[in-house]
């Protein structure tokens, strides 16, 4: 059981990082403000970490026994609830609408775009770590 918990632990940890440099990466290269997501990303160690985390933390979803053999299919599905959960609890919170729309009208898409990628990461790590 503890090599399950920790490969579903690390692959979110390790998709919460990719997920992190993409989201930077738009930033940097400009491609957020060009899809009209007014959005500011420092890539520093207190944004970073509680990424990694909660990346983990959502992770450990993979451990429930469904869709076992898709792999990429179980990773989309179990990254729909991070995305739920920043568009509609986080952002709001944050001050930035509901789903984000004050951020931008594809912010919502964004979000699901990348935890979608985020998820899969992990799904793969988790099954190659022998979840």
């Amino acid at each position: 059981m503890f090599r399950k918990l920790s490969g579903a632990f690390t692959g979110g940890a390790l998709g919460a990082l990719i997920d992190s440099i993409n989201v930077w990466l738009l930033f940097h290269f400009g491609l957020l403000a060009m899809a009209g997501i007014s959005m500011r990303v420092e890539f520093t160690s207190g944004w970073l970490y509680p990424r990694l985390v909660w990346g983990g933390i959502w992770a450990l979803l993979l451990l429930l026994p469904i869709l076992k053999t898709k792999v990429a299919l179980r990773g989309i599905l179990m990254s729909l609830f991070p995305s739920a959960m920043m568009l509609f609890k986080v952002l709001p919170a944050m001050g930035k609408g509901l789903m984000g729309l004050e951020l931008g009208l594809l912010m919502p898409v964004m979000v699901v775009g990348l935890n979608f990628i985020y998820g899969m990461v992990a799904a793969f790590w988790y099954k190659n770590s022998g979840g």
